[in-house]
């Protein structure tokens, strides 16, 4: 890439590229398209939200052919360990010299982008074994450090629905999560189409676009996209007002949620933002972008009280209102 701005106009176009070839194989998903695409380029993990059959496993294989990266998918179940995640240590003979040493066997969680399925399912302990690499990206066993190949990317999903013999994730743990992504059932017509795609003959062969060489400099190059000092200190004050106990929160705040988002809610609205912009083609952060990534950075960081359940206000609702109200 020659330069900062001759970069933002090559992702934009291999972004094009990328969603074109995603509509091939999955229909009527264009938002959560968008927005697992932008947390990949800006280098964070994603939450993804949806009831069964509406291709989350899909979208996500289909970007790791799409990118050339290794992809692993985890089912995670109640019986499951930190070792089944990470890796575990085993003892190996050599048959000629009868000497025994003890060698590392990698878990799934050594692939550029892991899949954690129905992450809900499995005990805490071994949801802080796979949040941990996520925050060090780095695995330690028998005090050896073995770093992860970079880029990594994990993605987990969560049914909504249920809850008996679930183990919701911590507000601390979620907050690891960039965006969370909501996929919802399809309109009529686009299922008409997914199923008459799925149930013929034809066979999708998706074509590499992008190498991970590619996607490390992308993700350098948003880093250095331009956000005017106003811009920050007004991502500031919106999720400031998400808080309740903080002066000057608008009283439906105060009404409605029990905890509002914390720092990492405004890095990465900023870091969401320059991504957008950089896969738009600019190098400087325009409203837009800020808006468009409000929505999946504080979904999953507001908590809503007994109130709001009674109202039937919904943790959306709260968020359209304080965009509204803020303006960012």
């Amino acid at each position: 890439m020659a330069g900062p701005d001759g970069g933002a106009e090559r992702l934009q176009e291999q972004t094009a590229a990328i969603i074109s070839q995603l509509k091939r194989v999955i229909v009527g998903q264009d938002g959560a398209m968008r927005e697992v695409l932008t947390v990949f380029f800006a280098g964070g993990h994603c939450m993804l939200t949806g009831v069964p059959g509406v291709a989350k496993t899909l979208l996500v294989s289909s970007l790791a052919k799409l990118m050339k990266l290794s992809f692993k998918r985890i089912q995670f179940t109640p019986d499951l360990m930190p070792s089944d995640i990470t890796g575990t240590e085993i003892l190996e003979e050599d048959m000629a010299s009868g000497r025994r040493e003890l060698k590392f066997v990698r878990g799934p969680v050594f692939a550029n982008i892991v899949m954690a399925d129905e992450i809900n399912r499995t005990p805490p302990k071994t949801q802080a074994a796979l949040l941990e690499t996520m925050q060090e990206r780095q695995v330690t066993i028998g005090g050896k450090t073995y770093p992860l190949e970079q880029p990594t990317f994990v993605l987990a999903t969560q049914i909504p629905f249920e809850e008996e013999g679930t183990y919701p994730l911590p507000e601390a743990q979620q907050d690891r999560f960039m965006f969370s992504v909501l996929m919802d059932y399809l309109g009529e017509d686009d299922e008409v189409t997914a199923i008459k795609a799925s149930t013929g003959t034809a066979e999708v062969e998706l074509a590499p676009i992008m190498e991970k060489e590619e996607l490390l400099a992308y993700q350098d190059l948003i880093l250095k996209v331009e956000v005017p000092q106003q811009v920050i200190e007004g991502i500031v004050d919106l999720v400031s007002a998400s808080r309740p106990e903080t002066k000057g929160a608008p009283d439906f705040v105060k009404e409605y949620i029990e905890w509002g988002a914390g720092v990492r809610a405004s890095q990465f609205i900023v870091l969401g933002a320059k991504a957008g912009a950089a896969m738009a083609g600019r190098m400087r952060v325009e409203p837009a972008d800020i808006r468009g990534v409000v929505a999946p950075v504080m979904r999953h960081r507001i908590g809503l009280n007994f109130r709001a359940d009674v109202d039937k206000v919904s943790v959306e609702d709260v968020i359209s209102r304080l965009v509204e109200l803020r303006n960012p």
